[in-house]
């Protein structure tokens, strides 16, 4: 089933690539959208900014798959606008597109938390989130996630949200990373069956164990390349690099088991190789190190899109 258009407000259109979605959805076919429960319809998160990276855009479309995006250009379009689907209700979370040092300022932050006090609001960093680290300070009460762990982060605080749990995005703004993290781990997908794979010992057990506490029942540990015909509902597979070697490996996993779920972690995603796995039949490309709740929203999207 194709997703729903995502909406944008009057004169601010979302991403360029928005005109050309079936041709994207065409190219990754084996990407299909998760269907909410009957009689309810899906969360609406506020998409702020543009999306001028190849990197935001893929994340963008792959939030797509998990609520209903409605973007606008800025904090202060956002809160002028005449007509917005929020004006007797706030978004599920406020996703603000970070794609340089200095994007927006403190004061703009502001404006988005008094106009919708409830909704947590999220940096969404593209590529140059590393030199953003070095060059400057954090917004102050904004949570970051790299481009490339949005959707299973936000399958993750969606559910939450759900659930009534109170999740990483419940806690005080002025919560420590550390007690961040704690708060997000749960286990959102029990019983899926998940076997991992990786080039080193070491590796395989840290992966077996992130998955486990994700809410995965880990079946087997592979080292190496996993074999075509693993029994697996979802298959993790550490690849550090995508190379060529590893999308024609993904291509004949995808073929050999079409219903397996395939995730890949990489080390430095990039919007290019990162297309090219989802082509290749892969579900989801992640950074690594990956966090419990980014795996943990991964296999619950992997599990929805099942």
């Amino acid at each position: 089933m194709a997703p729903p258009a995502s909406r944008s407000f009057p004169d601010f259109p979302a991403c360029p690539r928005e005109a050309r979605g079936d041709t994207v959805r065409a190219m990754t076919s084996s990407s299909v959208t998760a269907v909410p429960p009957p009689g309810r319809s899906r969360a609406q998160v506020l998409w702020v900014g543009n999306c001028a990276s190849a990197d935001l855009e893929l994340a963008q479309e792959e939030a797509r798959s998990v609520a209903d995006v409605v973007a606008v250009a800025s904090p202060a379009a956002a809160v002028a606008a005449a007509s917005s689907p929020f004006e007797d209700r706030s978004p599920a979370v406020i996703l603000l597109e970070l794609s340089s040092p200095g994007r927006w300022t403190l004061a703009e932050v502001v404006q988005l938390s008094l106009r919708w006090p409830l909704a947590p609001i999220v940096g969404v960093t593209g590529g140059m989130a590393d030199g953003r680290r070095r060059s400057g300070p954090h917004l102050a009460g904004v949570e970051d996630v790299p481009w490339h762990d949005l959707a299973g982060r936000l399958a993750a605080w969606l559910a939450d949200r759900e659930a009534g749990r109170l999740g990483s995005l419940g806690v005080p703004a002025t919560a420590r990373r550390e007690e961040r993290v704690l708060a997000g781990m749960r286990a959102p997908a029990a019983g899926v069956s998940v076997s991992v794979a990786a080039a080193r010992p070491l590796d395989i057990e840290g992966l077996a164990d992130l998955a486990a506490a994700a809410g995965g029942s880990v079946t087997r540990r592979i080292r190496g390349r996993p074999p075509l015909d693993d029994p697996a509902d979802v298959l993790v597979w550490d690849v550090a690099v995508v190379d060529g070697a590893v999308l024609a490996w993904l291509r004949l996993l995808a073929a050999n088991r079409p219903g397996r779920r395939l995730i890949v972690l990489e080390s430095f995603p990039r919007a290019d190789s990162t297309r090219q796995a989802l082509r290749a039949g892969a579900t989801a490309v992640l950074g690594r190190p990956a966090t419990v709740e980014t795996l943990g929203g991964t296999l619950l999207r992997a599990v929805s899109r099942g």
